[in-house]
Order: structure tokens, then C-alpha cells, then sequence
């Protein structure tokens, strides 16, 4: 599994006004462990949704006889491989078709 490393810019003022509520080093590395377990979060979130939708769409589909994966690298896997299976952009790419 392929590691991504995203970049984010904060002007001076931003990094100020974080650094007012969160604690923030010399090295930065309080406001970076902040944003990581922010991201973290974020994705948890996204990851229960995900297994929330899936999994009942998974259950309801007659056609759809194997088991479903215990894990989350397997389930992703499974899911984002459907043909029935749309990403957010893709989402509201549809349904900006329709409007």
C-alpha cells in the first residue's frame, strides 16, 4: 500500500491564529501532529460512513453471494472495484446532470 504525502500552505496570520489555541513548538511539530490527527479523524469518519453504506448495500444485493471483508484494506478493495461504485465527484457529477 502506497504512502501519499499532501501539502498544505498557511499564511503567517493562519499560522498565527492556530498557534493562539493549539500548542505549536519551534519546529512546528505540535501544529503538525495536529493536522495529522485531524486528517485521521476525518478519514474515521469517512471510513464509517463508507462501511455503513456498503455494507447494507452489500446485503441487499441479491447477486452479491461472497463474504463480506473483516478488514478495511479488503472491504475498500471490493467496494471501490464494483461497477455500481461512484467516488464523491463522480456523485455529484450525476446528479449535476440531472439538474
Amino acid at each position: 500500500m502506497a504512502n501519499h504525502t499532501k501539502t498544505i500552505t498557511l499564511t503567517d496570520v493562519q499560522q498565527k491564529i492556530l498557534s493562539n489555541d493549539l500548542y505549536n513548538d519551534t519546529d512546528n511539530a505540535g501544529l503538525d501532529a495536529w493536522i495529522q490527527n485531524a486528517l485521521d479523524g476525518k478519514i474515521n469518519n469517512c471510513w464509517k460512513r463508507m462501511q455503513t453504506e456498503w455494507t447494507t448495500k452489500l446485503m441487499n444485493d441479491d447477486s452479491f453471494t461472497d463474504a463480506i471483508p473483516s478488514n478495511q484494506a479488503d472491504f475498500v478493495a471490493l467496494v471501490t472495484a464494483r461497477s455500481d461504485y461512484q467516488n464523491r465527484k463522480q456523485r455529484d457529477d450525476a446528479s449535476s446532470i440531472g439538474s
